[in-house]
């Protein structure tokens, strides 16, 4: 049986030492990019409803909730903030890239979208939060359960 250390030594190697860092989605065009992009809205849109019927139903009114709804709204920034980062990755020339498909690095030029494109890029400081909300708000939920319990 393998032990835990090893396991523990092996995946500190992998995340200290990796080969590649494969951190670049690309989707194949057109196709891959506008079902991405429907996603995306879909998911912008299904956020905005849960957001509507909490506060209908006046959920909001508990903290897990609350938590929840803020949530909800991160993510319906990132989802805009990623969504912009793929029409700007789509207007970028080809020449604005070295390498492509996982080996695809941006180059840095004179011009502003790629400074922009960059910034989006950077969508999970939208999105950790999101999750730090949701995991925050059903957290709630469960101490409050427990509470009711015993």
């Amino acid at each position: 049986m393998i032990s835990t250390r090893i396991i523990i030594i092996c995946i500190t190697c992998l995340i200290i030492n990796p080969n590649t860092a494969l951190a670049l989605q690309v989707h194949p065009e057109p196709e891959g990019l506008y079902a991405h992009q429907v996603a995306h809205a879909f998911f912008i849109f299904s956020m905005a409803i849960l957001i509507f019927w909490l506060h209908k139903s006046r959920l909001v009114d508990n903290k897990g909730w609350r938590y929840i709804q803020i949530g909800c709204l991160c993510f319906i920034l990132w989802n805009i903030i990623a969504m912009a980062g793929h029409i700007i990755d789509s207007k970028l020339s080809k020449e604005a890239f070295l390498g492509s498909g996982w080996t695809k690095t941006l180059v840095i030029e004179k011009a502003i979208a790629p400074y922009l494109y960059y910034l989006l890029k950077m969508d999970h400081f939208i999105c950790v939060p999101a999750i730090v909300f949701l995991f925050i708000g059903i957290r709630k939920f469960r101490l409050e359960t427990r509470g009711n319990q015993g």
